[in-house]
């Protein structure tokens, strides 16, 4: 899941969360926790709009971390990646 953020954040840009959250396919509450986690793993950064707007967007190590695991994941056949255990 936390793929799937990042994946919606390089591609759509700074979003709010309820954007996140419908383009994600995530439940609000797990949703926060995952940002809690990217954020604190400076993958996402949290951003301040006018009139105290909030919106994520993917950091420089995000877009690092989903590059590599674009490269890894391309290794794989997807028959093997389908049948590999959960990060």
């Amino acid at each position: 899941m936390y793929i799937d953020i990042l994946e919606v954040l390089s591609m759509k840009g700074p979003l709010k969360l309820t954007h996140i959250m419908y383009r994600s396919n995530v439940n609000c509450n797990v949703l926060k926790d995952q940002l809690e986690f990217l954020i604190k793993n400076n993958m996402v950064e949290e951003r301040i709009l006018r009139r105290e707007k909030i919106v994520y967007a993917i950091s420089q190590r995000g877009i690092t971390v989903l590059k590599t695991f674009r490269e890894i994941k391309s290794v794989f056949p997807e028959e093997e990646s389908n049948q590999l255990p959960p990060l």
